[in-house]
């Protein structure tokens, strides 16, 4: 088989400053990989993407086996708001953010509670680690920033870190193979015991849709061992998305219609 070779870079992000500072330092090299990876998901295409709308099945992994599933609608309106409906064995559950705020609803309890702090920031923790987030340059003007590209022997990496408003830092890595396709995100997680943790979401089989490719299965890892699986049946972009699907429903019985687009 011939062996995957894979490019790098790191980004920096020393502060959120409201606005790039001047004097801020990029790598052209690191610059390149990104673009090459841009080009290789659509291009203009893909950078002109605002919505996304897709189905799919969320699946629990143990020892490699599917242990349990949900089937899911997703909405994105990018950078910062998204719905997601889950539903197993006829029960639905909502999961909803919009920018700064968000809902959940419970359908086996016929609940619709708003988000706490640490939901909205786990929300978050999620965009930064995206590709999306990453590849459309939504973390620039941030802050100041450093660009570069590192290589670590034959298999080499690609960093970004950055510093957040409550914490002392938070690095995601991100590498692509020579063509410029995702490969995977790495990452580091603690739990409320303080224990950490190593996650990875590995990206496969990419779908071109209207000229754009995405990936139709995502994986995830923890500490090496496969926890979960998303598998797109179908994505759709650049919809009509109304605002109202992200406000907050009255009741149990409204939350329980389907979102139709």
């Amino acid at each position: 088989m011939k062996r995957l070779i894979w490019t790098s870079f790191s980004i920096l992000l020393l502060a959120y400053a409201g606005a790039l500072a001047q004097g801020a330092k990029t790598d052209d090299k690191a610059e390149a990989v990104l673009k090459r990876a841009v080009e290789s998901l659509g291009g203009e295409r893909y950078l002109q993407v605002k919505t996304l709308y897709a189905t799919g099945k969320f699946s629990m992994m143990r020892d490699g086996v599917i242990i349990s599933f949900q089937t899911f609608t997703d909405v994105l309106v990018y950078p910062d708001m998204e719905r997601t409906d889950f539903k197993f064995n006829g029960v639905k559950n909502i999961q909803t953010n919009y920018r700064d705020a968000g809902w959940i609803f419970d359908g086996a309890a016929g609940v619709i509670n708003l988000q706490n702090e640490q939901q909205i920031k786990d929300f978050k923790r999620g965009l930064s680690v995206s590709l999306d987030n990453l590849l459309r340059s939504q973390w620039r003007g941030k802050g100041v920033f450093e660009l570069r590209r590192q290589a670590r022997g034959d298999a080499r990496q690609a960093q970004r870190r950055y510093q957040t408003d409550d914490d002392d830092g938070f690095t995601v890595e991100f590498e692509f193979t020579a063509e410029g396709l995702p490969v995977k995100a790495i990452y580091k997680r603690t739990n409320p015991d303080g224990e950490e943790s190593k996650e990875e979401d590995r990206y496969a089989q990419f779908v071109e849709t209207n000229g754009i490719k995405a990936p139709y299965i995502i994986d995830h890892f923890s500490n090496g061992v496969q926890t979960s699986r998303i598998n797109y049946i179908n994505i759709e972009f650049n919809k009509n998305v109304p605002d109202s699907i992200f406000v907050k429903p009255n009741t149990p019985k409204e939350a329980k219609k389907d979102i139709k687009l």
